[in-house]
């Protein structure tokens, strides 16, 4: 992997809110990555395969129905496929997300498989912290590429700079794309920067960075892995997200979300590799 950041990289970043690594993964590492990712989301769920037949739709309003169509979502594979936990555990990745968002030490949030699958809708505009259980401006997501993502198959857009003028107000991704822009209408203004990305290659974007993705175009399938990061030190602001019913209900406003075993801590500058 191509962990090595340069201060320009992470000047960019802090500027922008989002950064592109081309080539991030090896070809090796891309093969490895795919491999595992598709046996997770298999094991998660046998209905779904990369390839094959979606799981049947339930019978929703339309704008779940909508969601459906956007990407095949499956969260958390860490938590139950040991070459993903093996994957998302790599302190090299901690190390990373933490160097570029500036702070001591990161927890994963969630992990999340997004596979849009031929002739998938867009996903709307959107921002990722406001959906998490803290609050923080330094909350990261890596995506990785593992098919080349192209305008025409549903790649990244973001707005250059506007987690700058962010709060924890977002949108849901629904039948329109611009809802988020009813909250912000000053992002309206701003010109989209398309992030195209051959396979193996990874972007970072702010938990506050705006973004949004294309509708898949094409009869092929366009796999993403993803994960959220959470600083260390965070604390709790109520929303229950992927907290576990009983963890949720022993929490106070406040409260530090420092549970190993649901929000593992994957490095921090205090410690050596291999001590988490």
């Amino acid at each position: 992997m191509k962990t090595e950041l340069t201060q320009e990289q992470i000047d960019f970043y802090q500027e922008n809110g989002y950064i592109v690594i081309e080539d991030f993964l090896t070809p090796e590492e891309l093969e490895t990555w795919r491999r595992q990712v598709d046996d997770a989301v298999a094991q998660r769920d046998g209905r779904v395969t990369v390839g094959g037949p979606r799981s049947a739709d339930r019978v929703k309003d339309e704008a779940s129905r909508h969601y459906d169509k956007v990407f095949v979502q499956r969260m958390n594979l860490w938590t139950d496929h040991e070459g993903m936990r093996r994957l998302m555990f790599d302190p090299r990745l901690g190390k990373m997300v933490s160097e570029l968002a500036g702070v001591d030490g990161m927890r994963i949030w969630h992990d999340q498989a997004l596979i849009k699958q031929p002739w998938a809708n867009p996903t709307g505009w959107h921002l990722d912290n406001p959906y998490w259980s803290y609050s923080s401006r330094d909350a990261i997501t890596i995506w990785v590429a593992l098919d080349d993502a192209t305008r025409d198959n549903g790649c990244l857009y973001f707005l250059p700079g506007a987690h700058k003028t962010a709060n924890f107000d977002g949108a849901t991704i629904g039948i329109n794309i611009s809802d988020l822009f009813e909250i912000y209408p000053q992002w309206a203004e701003i010109q989209s920067a398309a992030a195209p990305m051959k396979a193996g290659s990874c972007s970072f974007h702010n938990g506050l960075m705006p973004h949004a993705a294309g509708a898949n175009m094409t009869p092929g399938w366009r796999r993403a892995m993803t994960c959220g990061y959470m600083p260390d030190g965070s604390t709790f602001n109520g929303i229950q997200n992927i907290l576990p019913q009983a963890y949720f209900e022993s929490l106070a406003i406040g409260d530090a979300l420092d549970d190993d075993a649901c929000n593992p801590l994957i490095w921090h500058k205090s410690k050596p590799y291999g001590t988490m």
